[in-house]
């Protein structure tokens, strides 16, 4: 049997209780996760959570996470500010699907002020058990993007400045 997804889950203010569906979800799956915050409705700073959540994916401690704001689009742009998060805002179940197959996705962001919660689950779902395609096309491109995080953690580490283009 294949062991089940690591998934790393967080959200702001914005998103604390489809946040907590998310997780009764996770759990009744049997799928282990990590809790990363915020614990409360108690206003907070998307970006801390948002940073920690994609930086335990990207060192790999975690197959995958799961975001959660109002919109979903903080958590979106600052998950893929760091190199090896290929983070996907989604409030479909075709941009799910697609995330997965063709872009090889490994954080999910979602909007609790965007969709109601039979959807968001409906996603998580998808998101979940959709694999990569490994299609040439599709290895060609994620490969792609994997070139452009190395070049800019080499920069990064370097002290050099951001790679561009």
């Amino acid at each position: 049997m294949k062991e089940a997804l690591r998934v790393a889950v967080g959200s702001d203010h914005g998103g604390f209780r489809l946040k907590g569906e998310v997780i009764g979800f996770l759990r009744e799956r049997g799928f282990p996760y990590q809790d990363f915050g915020t614990y409360s409705e108690e206003g907070c700073d998307y970006p801390d959570v948002a940073a920690v959540v994609a930086r335990a994916v990207a060192r790999g401690d975690f197959d995958r996470g799961i975001l959660i704001c109002g919109t979903g689009i903080g958590m979106s742009i600052v998950a893929n500010k760091v190199p090896g998060v290929r983070a996907a805002l989604c409030h479909d179940t075709y941009s799910a699907r697609m995330s997965r197959e063709h872009n090889q996705a490994n954080i999910l962001t979602l909007g609790q002020r965007v969709i109601g919660t039979g959807l968001a689950l409906e996603i998580v779902s998808v998101w979940l058990e959709t694999p990569f395609s490994n299609e040439e096309r599709h290895l060609r491109r994620v490969g792609k993007i994997r070139e452009l995080d190395e070049a800019l953690r080499a920069r990064e580490e370097s002290g050099g400045p951001p790679v561009v283009g």
